[in-house]
């Protein structure tokens, strides 16, 4: 999946999103190793120094450490990923319905639209 990266923000958040969200979806394992940051940056189109302080903050976080002669590798701790993949998704649900508000729709009104949906 391309990186999709853009200028309005900092670019080592973005980067950091999208490993978490590789990580919470399950592209990466809990006690997997991530790829060398020269690897990541070359994937991403980034330069070394900024995906390295995006991973520097993914372990200052506890997602991530690293093994000084093995590399950097997922936390293990599945109950956190978990959390993480709960949190992510509660900001999407709200953020929707926040969008539904502003287009004149309820949470009833949304909810209704969201079981017709799911009938289709």
């Amino acid at each position: 999946m391309p990186w999709n990266l853009d200028n309005d923000r900092p670019i080592y958040i973005q980067l950091m999103e999208r490993i978490q969200q590789d990580i919470i979806s399950g592209v990466y394992q809990p006690g997997d190793k991530l790829p060398s940051v020269r690897d990541l940056a070359v994937e991403a189109a980034v330069n070394p120094n900024t995906m390295q302080k995006a991973l520097s903050e993914l372990e200052r976080c506890g997602l991530v450490y690293s093994q000084r002669t093995s590399g950097r590798f997922i936390t293990d701790d599945a109950s956190m990923i978990r959390k993480m993949k709960a949190d992510l998704a509660q900001e999407h649900i709200r953020s929707f319905f926040a969008q539904m508000h502003d287009l004149g729709f309820s949470d009833t009104d949304t909810l209704e639209l969201i079981q017709e949906t799911l009938k289709e």
